[in-house]
């Protein structure tokens, strides 16, 4: 019989994983995929502190995955994970985009607030709407931010018509998604700002560093 040494074998998977993690397109799926084996692992061997975990019953099991859908619905999915804007990430902003003073601004996936805040911070004079598809985020959203007004619902189904400027921090793969529907709704002037990631194949009307050094991308529709 074939022997394996356990060392090179948990090694060898240890790699793999690495391997395969690299080659997913974000951070947070990276993290994913690279600790998915030692974790299996670490269940499976039964250490120490594993125990009380492989004791439980199956049904408690499914409570994460039931809080983890609550905050996560799946059709959030294919959106960007919780990312939260820094508080002074847009100051200065307003000298740079200035909007009407009772101007309408949209935090598309607004999470629990931290955009929200930050566009507060750069604009005290508009007023502010947020868009979340979790209802438990949204709730911590209007509680943190209650000079805005917040509601649950879908960024990609919500008409964006009314508002001079909307607000994203999204992944890279639904900028084309953004921009189709800015180009389809935003009424001529109002602006689709996007912090870090750029419209692919799309030039920015404006790239601004952020006080922290990220880019925040432009865009203005005529």
């Amino acid at each position: 019989m074939l022997q394996v040494n356990v060392g090179l074998a948990w090694m060898a998977a240890l790699l793999l994983g690495l391997l395969v993690a690299v080659l997913m397109p974000s951070w947070v799926r990276r993290g994913m995929v690279a600790l998915g084996f030692p974790l299996s692992w670490w269940l499976l061997a039964g250490g120490e502190g594993s125990r009380w975990l492989m004791s439980l019953p199956a049904w408690g099991w499914l409570v994460p995955l039931a809080g983890l859908l609550l905050l996560y619905p799946p059709g959030s999915w294919r959106d960007a994970p919780l990312f939260p804007t820094p508080s002074a990430a847009l100051d200065g902003l307003a000298l740079q985009v200035p909007l009407p003073l009772a101007g309408h601004v949209l935090d598309a996936g607004c999470g629990v607030g931290d955009g929200l805040q930050a566009l507060e911070r750069a604009y005290p004079e508009v007023h502010l709407h947020g868009i979340e598809r979790s209802w438990p985020l949204r709730w911590v959203c209007a509680w943190r931010v209650p000079t805005a007004k917040v509601w649950q619902g879908d960024i990609w189904a919500a008409d964006w018509s009314a508002y001079d400027l909307v607000y994203l921090f999204q992944r890279p793969e639904s900028m084309p998604r953004a921009w189709q529907h800015a180009q389809a709704q935003l009424k001529p002037g109002a602006w689709l700002a996007s912090l870090e990631f750029a419209v692919p194949d799309v030039p920015p009307t404006l790239v601004w560093t952020c006080p922290d050094g990220r880019p925040l991308w432009l865009y203005q529709k005529w």
